[in-house]
């Protein structure tokens, strides 16, 4: 029996254990995590009752293979859940699912809303034409965004950033006031130095052009055809977080035989020649080592080469270059938000319905503010008399933001609420906490345009494979990050070495949620998460 080390008990690294032990009796797994909770970014956080969704996750997949998947750990619920039975609310349900009310193990149907927060005004995510919107931005702006966008199609750049990227299919004036600095905010760098190739990745496909296109369509009801873009308007969620996800997974995944060592920070790849031969890792203070036969790394490619012995100078440059930015998010107590609820959505307490908000404010550094009460009813303690709030912040780790300690950081945090009038002043706080995630994003500058070299070299390795967000340097959603875990699977129990199926995973259209057809949920999703 060989023995497999995962190393990683996020997304990526759970998959690759519970696939390989359901479809193989042939391999001993073990599992290290180098936290005491699974999930990485996509882990939830349990304070007091209320529950913070690290970065804000939905659950929409057209792999097949993907939501099956899904399907089996948490099945669809079959009943409402509490907030639709209190509001009369319509809900997609499957014939036979579980009672949400009932039980814990089961996947909910939920709204998708996303808007951007612009001059103290709710703008739709992707921008859409309606009066609404051209209400908002006044007759001189909607003016100088038209001829700023006309002028972008007659002089088209070339695309050698993701400025670049953006004035092409907004034009200058909008890249201006929904691209520019919240890019900035996101990646500490300006859009002008960030490789244009995580626009191709992330925006597939919206443009002023689709957006005509869809209103076009929603004006004369025409169906048929390719559109641009059409952003899911539901997703599942799993009823207590998605961190309940990979909880049910890692029970399984112990069923099945499978080990999870927590608290285990791996800190050395101990090669010979072009092959593993084993790891070592701190736990309790203590360093042990372990043999493997065959690795599965979902680590920081970063940290992953770096750990690594007798590597050549040019890829040990360019893994030591890699970027990451970090993430802080405070969770936010407070009786309601001073926000109006202007839609056509019912909601418990009728706050506004939105899930996440894009906070476009050059006065503030919060990025996003996440409210957990529309993820789920059930991550909110007391759903009637309160609104649990996350206000995400980006940094880098070190940084002075990143040192601050909890007072600070709600400090800062809780006056820019006030800043943007989300509350009237700080007495209205109830509580708050604060979660820092390192690594949570994957860069596209420095040595990340070398990255081809980077992973022809660890290619050359015979028995390891890189799968997920960080273990390939590639912002994945949860889906793709477990695609690379599923063909990885299949490489090693197949025997096949060629490893280009896995890298491909998000870069082949397959894998790209663009263009559907009229009549299905195309998610184009340009969204952090």
């Amino acid at each position: 029996m060989k023995k497999v080390i995962i190393i990683g008990a996020g997304p990526a690294g759970l998959t690759a254990a519970y696939e390989l032990l359901s479809k193989s009796k042939d391999y001993q797994v073990v599992v290290f995590e180098e936290t005491q909770q699974f999930g990485g970014i996509s882990r939830t956080v349990n304070y007091k009752g209320n529950r913070m969704d690290m970065g804000g996750h939905r659950f929409f997949s057209k792999v097949p293979e993907v939501n099956e998947w899904w399907q089996k750990m948490l099945p669809q619920q079959g009943a409402p859940a509490s907030d639709d039975i209190a509001l009369d609310r319509n809900v997609t349900i499957a014939a036979g699912g579980p009672d949400p009310q009932k039980t814990d193990r089961v996947m909910l149907r939920r709204n998708r809303v996303s808007r951007i927060f612009f001059d103290r005004k709710f703008y739709d995510y992707p921008i859409s034409l309606k009066v609404e919107t051209f209400k908002n931005m006044g007759l001189a702006r909607t003016i100088a965004c038209g001829f700023s966008y006309l002028g972008a199609m007659i002089h088209k750049r070339e695309e050698k950033s993701l400025e670049d990227f953006y004035v092409n299919r907004f034009g200058k004036k909008l890249y201006s006031m929904f691209f520019e600095y919240y890019t900035e905010n996101l990646w500490g760098r300006h859009p002008s130095e960030i490789d244009p190739s995580w626009g191709a990745q992330r925006v597939k496909g919206v443009s002023i052009m689709a957006v005509l296109k869809n209103a076009f369509r929603k004006k004369t009801g025409k169906k048929g055809g390719k559109v641009e873009t059409s952003l899911i308007e539901e997703f599942s969620y799993p009823k207590l977080g998605p961190g309940q996800l990979w909880e049910v997974t890692a029970e399984e995944i112990k069923n099945l035989g499978g080990t999870i060592v927590m608290n285990a920070k791996v800190t050395k790849i101990r090669k010979d020649g072009n092959h593993i031969k084993g790891i070592t890792y701190i736990m309790d203070g203590k360093e042990m080592e372990i043999e493997g036969d065959i690795v599965i790394s979902s680590m920081p490619v970063k940290d992953l080469v770096a750990g690594m012995n007798d590597v050549p100078a040019d890829p040990a440059r360019i893994a030591a270059g890699l970027p990451y930015r970090d993430y802080m998010t405070l969770g936010v107590l407070v009786p309601k938000l001073n926000l109006q609820n202007k839609t056509n959505i019912k909601t418990i307490g009728n706050i506004v319905p939105d899930n996440w908000v894009y906070v476009q404010d050059r006065t503030v550094k919060m990025g996003r503010f996440q409210i957990y009460n529309n993820w789920s009813p059930y991550l909110v303690k007391d759903l009637e008399n309160t609104v649990w709030v996350g206000l995400e912040y980006f940094c880098f780790e070190g940084d002075s933001m990143w040192n601050m300690n909890e007072e600070e950081f709600a400090k800062m945090a809780i006056d820019e609420m006030v800043t943007l009038n989300l509350i009237d002043s700080k007495d209205q706080v109830l509580d708050y906490h604060m979660e820092r995630v390192k690594k949570a994003y994957p860069a596209y500058f420095d040595t990340y345009d070398e990255m081809d070299k980077l992973v022809e070299y660890l290619n050359t390795i015979d028995n390891l494979y890189c799968v997920g967000r960080n273990g390939q340097h590639r912002y994945n959603n949860i889906d793709h990050s477990m695609c690379t875990s599923f063909e990885t699977v299949k490489n090693i129990i197949s025997g096949n070495t060629d490893r280009s199926n896995i890298w491909n995973v998000n870069t082949e259209k397959e894998y790209h949620e663009t263009e559907g057809n009229a009549d299905e949920n195309a998610n184009d999703e340009v969204e952090v998460d």
